[in-house]
């Protein structure tokens, strides 16, 4: 069974194309062709599920039409329509903790430089503006925004999944 931690999401499956079972994948991480990926993982019904691939074609940089085994209708695609996509963190081509990825920092600890204590869990990561932010839940279950700006990263492990951050005097009493 595969666990929620062993993986990080990278898009999401939109809707089907053409009759014979391709479906549209959005992503946000090209890691399954960097590392040429036999399978994606979907979310179904919160149940992680491996699906391989026939074959794969990049419509843009952030749109892919895939073809999953054993999907050969438009019906059977249809029921794939919104699922979550995820790939296996133990897959990813870069071990150095400088090149992870935005999606490969989700759900990771961040912690305050200044007090050595955790501020939360990243979410997700705002990169829709020039200002990246992390989207981050805090232990008491508030959802608070912290600027994701390399000058303020002062240590990223990714072995413990934690970042280190110098926050901005007076972020946190906002």
């Amino acid at each position: 069974m595969i666990r929620k931690e062993e993986v990080y999401k990278i898009g999401r499956i939109g809707k089907p194309h053409g009759v014979k079972g391709e479906v549209t994948f959005h992503f946000v991480d090209d890691v399954f062709d960097r590392v040429d990926a036999d399978f994606l993982i979907l979310s179904v019904d919160d149940i992680l599920v491996p699906f391989y691939m026939e074959e794969y074609r990049f419509r843009t940089d952030e749109t892919a039409l895939v073809k999953f085994c054993d999907i050969d209708t438009q019906e059977q695609a249809r029921e794939l329509t919104h699922c979550d996509v995820f790939f296996l963190r133990s897959m990813t081509d870069d071990d150095s903790d400088e090149g992870l990825s935005w999606a490969q920092i989700t759900g990771f600890s961040l912690l305050n430089a200044a007090t050595g204590k955790t501020v939360g869990t990243i979410r997700s990561v705002d990169d829709s503006t020039l200002n990246i932010l992390f989207e981050i839940e805090t232990p008491d279950g508030n959802d608070i925004l912290v600027p994701a700006h390399e000058e303020l990263i002062e240590q990223v492990d990714g072995e413990k999944r934690q970042i280190v951050v110098r926050l901005p005097e007076g972020l946190l009493e906002l």
